[in-house]
C-alpha cells in the first residue's frame, strides 16, 4: 500500500507536520513525501491515499500575492514559490483517489478559513473521495514554530490513518 503527502511550506512548519505525519505512516505504508513544487500532477498519482498540506493565508489556499506578502514580511529568508497547492490542484483535470488534508494555521489571531477545507473541496470536485476530516495543527505567529505538542498530534494523525487504510483494505506492506 502506499501514500502520498504533499505539501505547501515557505517557513518549515507544514514540511514538519508532513514529514510528522508520513513517519508514523511509514511503519504500515510506503510513503512518498513531496514538496508541492515537486510533486507529479495529481492525474499521474498512483497512491491508496493522498494527504495535502498546506498553509492557511488569507484565509484560504495561498497565492501568488500572499506568498510574495509573505516572504517579505518574514525575518529571514524564504523563497516564494511560484506553485502553490492550489495551482497545482488548479491544473488537475481530476482527481480519483483517497485524500485527506491538513493546514497550518495561526491560532492567535485566529482568524477564520482554512487552507485544509478549500483543499478538500477542490480535490472533491475534482473526484477525489475524502478519506478523513480536514485538520488544523497551530502554528505561533506567521513564521511559527508549530506550538507544543503540534508534531506529535500530527504523528497520532499520521499512525491512525494508516491504521484505518490498512482495516479498509484488509493488510498493509511493510514500507
Amino acid at each position: 500500500m502506499k501514500a502520498l503527502v504533499v505539501y505547501e511550506s515557505m517557513f518549515g512548519n507544514t514540511k514538519a507536520v508532513a514529514d510528522a505525519v508520513a513517519e508514523a505512516m511509514s511503519p504500515s505504508l510506503e510513503v512518498d513525501v513531496r514538496e508541492v513544487g515537486e510533486a507529479l500532477d495529481l492525474g499521474q498519482i498512483e497512491a491508496d491515499l493522498l494527504v495535502v498540506g498546506a498553509p492557511t493565508h488569507a484565509f484560504s489556499l495561498s497565492r501568488p500575492g500572499t506568498r510574495a506578502d509573505a516572504a517579505t514580511k518574514a525575518s529571514r529568508n524564504v523563497i516564494s514559490r511560484e506553485r502553490g497547492v492550489r495551482e497545482w490542484l488548479k491544473a488537475a483535470p481530476s482527481a480519483d483517489v483517497p485524500f485527506t488534508t491538513f493546514e497550518t494555521h495561526v491560532r492567535k489571531p485566529n482568524l477564520p478559513g482554512s487552507a485544509a477545507s478549500a483543499a478538500a473541496k477542490r480535490l472533491r470536485k475534482l473526484g477525489g473521495q475524502q478519506f478523513d476530516q480536514p485538520q488544523t495543527f497551530y502554528v505561533i505567529g506567521m513564521e511559527g514554530p508549530l506550538e507544543e505538542g503540534e508534531r506529535e498530534r500530527a504523528a497520532a494523525w499520521g499512525a491512525r490513518l494508516a491504521q484505518r487504510l490498512a482495516q479498509s483494505t484488509g493488510s498493509a506492506h511493510p514500507g
